[in-house]
């Protein structure tokens, strides 16, 4: 079997040695006799593969001991209603700043549960920039400052972290947590799905400044509530377990490669590679503004659209796989995570200038 290259924005590519090691650990877990998909969650020998998970992710982040590390479920987008529900007891509105589905998503879910104000936002311009520093004004009553670092179905990334002052900065960073280094002091909440940079769908990473916790809304269900799953070490209810085992192999996979400060370098060099050959092409074209361009998802668009269908097919045919663009936006979008190697790159490069040559 030789594998492909896959460029889905999620469920994404997955490291092929994690795939090999679950493989063959699959039947027999470390000579249990069972799968770690049998392990009983409350057993000390899951709760040790739960543990190692977070331990390694707390190394790769740096992150510091104020903070709760939470493996919970229902995607990112639970979360909507998870992080007003949490942060808003205390008072004050939810603020964001709005650059694209996922963060007009987020606005609209948090107005479920109280003010919800979006303090700038490039909806005019189509989502193709982020919002710049100096288009808003932290409201320093708010309960927190929300923003989606990577927004990844325009392929918009902001090149800076927002300035917040006292009040909490929340961040979604579903499509390009681990892809770099951050300072996790810089936030009260960080949270993400999976299955982009960590693992596969079903389970959801939050990161949480634990002053925080204890300030949910009356009512906030009890899966909900990060101060119940945190005192519970996210076994509130049986976690995504086979989720967890697999994103702790991720986390070992990275530190193998040198941990988030090598991811960086490396995306950088595969999205510095695409780009050019975009932008070196009468045929190809991005539409968004260069300094807001993602390194992890990269929309482009054909200069003959008709040919959309032939370039996907042919694409497919070459082992280069899911460069369909979101139907909202249309066009391709190779979304390139982590696990995406540099000559996955170069194969979807070297085929987009044949094609070009073929149909230009």
């Amino acid at each position: 079997m030789t594998r492909g290259y896959n460029f889905c924005s999620g469920p994404a590519m997955l490291p092929t040695p994690v795939m090999e090691q679950a493989q063959a650990e699959l039947p027999d877990w470390h000579g249990l006799g069972m799968s770690v998909m049998e392990l009983s969650h409350r057993s000390d020998e899951f709760v040790a593969v739960s543990e190692h998970a977070e331990a390694k992710l707390r190394q790769l982040l740096e992150v510091p001991d104020d903070y709760a590390v939470l493996f919970l479920q229902g995607g990112a987008t639970l979360q909507f209603s998870a992080i007003p529900m949490n942060l808003l007891g205390a008072g004050g509105a939810a603020t964001f700043l709005d650059t694209g589905t996922w963060s007009s998503k987020a606005v609209k879910e948090a107005a479920r549960y109280g003010e919800a104000r979006v303090l700038a936002s490039t909806e005019a311009e189509q989502y193709r920039r982020a919002v710049r520093a100096n288009e808003f004004e932290v409201d320093p009553s708010a309960a927190y400052l929300h923003f989606t670092p990577n927004e990844t179905i325009g392929g918009v990334e902001f090149d800076y972290v927002p300035s917040s002052g006292d009040v909490p900065l929340v961040a979604d960073m579903s499509s390009c947590i681990l892809s770099k280094p951050i300072q996790v002091s810089d936030y009260g909440l960080i949270y993400a799905g999976a299955q982009k940079n960590i693992g596969p769908a079903g389970l959801t990473l939050v990161i949480v400044r634990k002053s925080l916790l204890g300030k949910a809304l009356p009512g906030t269900p009890t899966l909900l509530n990060y101060a119940n799953q945190a005192e519970a070490g996210s076994m509130v209810n049986t976690p995504p377990t086979f989720a967890v085992y697999l994103a702790g192999l991720v986390f070992d996979w990275l530190e193998q490669q040198g941990g988030p400060s090598a991811m960086a370098a490396l995306n950088a060099q595969k999205s510095a590679l695409l780009y050019r050959t975009i932008d070196d092409s009468g045929f190809y074209r991005n539409p968004i503004a260069v300094e807001h361009r993602s390194r992890m998802n990269i929309p482009f668009i054909l200069a003959d659209e008709t040919l959309n269908e032939v370039f996907l097919s042919e694409a497919s045919a070459a082992g280069l796989y899911n460069l369909q663009g979101h139907r909202s936006v249309g066009g391709m979008r190779a979304s390139i995570y982590n696990a995406m190697p540099l000559a996955g790159v170069q194969a979807l490069v070297d085929f987009m200038k044949d094609f070009e040559q073929r149909h230009g």
